[in-house]
């Protein structure tokens, strides 16, 4: 592994905002840390910059341990959730700080900046300064800044979250694009799940100091390993006593269950049912257009479901009496996340068409 921590952790106080953090990355990856607020994802990223000392445990970089290198020996370039850019230095001046501390030629200096200016799309704004700027592009110039002296890793707190939401996902493809580009091994911190599924290649999922799951983002969308990755990744629905439902009265695992939006089929009155012995009945309690779907909340024995439904599909209002199918749940079985299919369809499930 390029990148490895092993057994992480760190306090603040008596606050234990790391807990045996270990995990590895290959070189060329682009990775997420994921997790709510107060997760400890930031902490590991300051840690590998060496913004922050850990307590115990170690980080290494192609083999040699880090822990006690400066960060400006590290090879790490950061990019700060501000932007952290000079304002009173042009673009050209901030993209060319790291390369100045580090005292390279006049020469090179120029023709690396003139090179990154064409590699973010900012040729010919060299002279202007940060005030004059959109968000967007004092994102692309902290990124410029960040890889001029062509560090060995890219740190991200959290690059897209003072950008105006209308440009956010064009940043987000652009970014992912940039590091491809450039093959380099690159960590950044989110709250958000669907930036993480959008941009990175694996996800680290972080819970109150500790990491829940690591995989590729299909793999923690489809096969979530504890409740918390189950409840976070994704939009599901939370449901007690789930072994009510038709289907699963026998399924392992406590009283809670994750059922996401997708594992739900509507049938409205009247459409033909395939396996009659599978539903539940449904009050439809409201709708909401989405555009290409139309989101459904409906009431099955005591709980409130949100699935999509097709515009293609015969219509529904709110009040109508529908027959559900819940076809598969993750069920909560201590701390494991346990996909479970209803026990009715058996084998019949793949043949089964559950457009929503």
């Amino acid at each position: 592994m390029f990148v490895e921590l092993n057994n992480l952790s760190k306090k603040f106080g008596d606050f234990p905002a790391v807990r045996k953090v270990s995990f590895g990355l290959s070189q060329g990856t682009l990775a997420a840390l994921l997790g709510p607020s107060g997760s400890g994802k930031t902490t590991i990223l300051r840690m590998i910059a060496g913004l922050e000392t850990p307590d115990s445990g170690e980080i290494s970089i192609d083999g040699a341990i880090i822990n006690n290198l400066e960060p400006s020996r590290r090879g790490i370039g950061f990019v700060f959730q501000n932007y952290a850019l000079f304002r009173y230095m042009t673009v050209f001046d901030n993209i060319a700080f790291g390369l100045r501390t580090q005292k390279e030629p006049k020469a090179q200096i120029k023709a690396r900046v003139q090179e990154l200016l064409n590699l973010i799309g900012l040729e010919g704004l060299g002279n202007r300064y940060p005030a004059q700027l959109s968000g967007g592009q004092k994102q692309r110039v902290a990124f410029a800044r960040a890889i001029a002296p062509r560090p060995r890793i890219l740190l991200l707190d959290e690059p897209f979250a003072a950008i105006d939401a209308k440009i956010r996902r064009e940043l987000r493809s652009w970014l992912r694009s940039m590091i491809t580009k450039l093959k380099i091994t690159s960590i950044f911190v989110t709250h958000d799940q669907s930036e993480a599924i959008e941009v990175a290649d694996r996800i680290i999922v972080t819970n109150l100091g500790h990491i829940e799951q690591t995989g590729a983002p299909v793999e923690l969308y489809r096969s979530p390993a504890t409740p918390f990755v189950a409840m976070f990744i994704g939009d599901s629905n939370i449901a007690s006593g789930f072994h009510d439902l038709t289907g699963f009265e026998e399924a392992p695992g406590g009283d809670k269950c994750a059922i996401r939006p997708e594992f739900i089929r509507l049938f409205a009155p009247g459409e033909p049912i395939q396996y009659e012995n599978t539903v539940e009945n449904g009050t439809i309690e409201s709708l909401a257009f989405r555009g290409d779907t139309i989101e459904v909340q409906v009431k099955v024995r005591d709980f409130s479901l949100t699935t999509g439904y097709s515009l293609e599909r015969p219509s529904l209002s709110p009040g109508d009496q529908v027959k559900v199918l819940i076809y598969r749940l993750y069920a909560f079985d201590g701390d494991r996340a346990v996909l479970v299919p209803n026990r009715h369809l058996n084998s019949n499930i793949n043949g089964y068409n559950f457009q929503i």
